[in-house]
């Protein structure tokens, strides 16, 4: 049976069931699968936590990039992501398909990868992020260092509200060093 936390997301009035247990930083960060399409590739392909060993990812974690809070989010890392080491990666992680993420990053000029879990909810779940009630994705932030390992771990209860950006820029180029 999944671990559920009612009413720990929201937006307005609408309270969210939230599956999975949260993660804290300095816990091993779970393994993913995620699909991602740059420009160029003919179909998605899979992405995993194993792939990225040794660099610093900065997972930005969104419902969806149609929404305006994800749109603003992913854009302030996009250009925060400039400041940071070559040997961080930056990730916006959604339900949206691969597909709609490379026309969105297109349209928009981002460039910072997109990760998709519209295949299945287990990101979600083994982050503590899935939103049951929209099968979304809660608004959260994760930074895992090179070895692995959670550094930085934000979840953001309000749908409408945005993650604490400086705490995971710092976060990111702590872990890259």
């Amino acid at each position: 049976m999944d671990h559920e936390r009612h009413g720990e997301a929201f937006e307005g009035d609408i309270k969210l069931t939230v599956v999975g247990e949260r993660l804290r930083a300095g816990e091993p960060a779970p393994a993913f699968w995620l699909d991602t399409l740059d420009a160029g590739d003919p179909m998605p392909h899979s992405v995993s936590l194993a792939d990225g060993a040794g660099r610093v990812r900065l997972l930005h974690v969104v419902n969806s990039l149609d929404t305006p809070v994800c749109h603003v989010g992913a854009h302030r890392f996009e250009q925060m992501a400039a400041t940071l080491p070559p040997n961080v990666d930056v990730y916006t992680v959604s339900m949206d398909l691969p597909f709609a993420q490379l026309r969105w990053r297109t349209t928009e000029g981002v460039s910072h990868g997109a990760l998709s879990g519209h295949r299945s909810e287990d990101f979600g779940r083994v982050y503590g992020v899935l939103l049951r009630e929209w099968r979304l994705l809660e608004r959260s932030v994760f930074v895992i260092d090179g070895g692995g390992r959670l550094t930085h771990v934000e979840y953001v209860p309000d749908q409408m509200a945005e993650p604490n950006y400086d705490a995971a820029i710092t976060a990111a180029r702590s872990a890259a060093t």
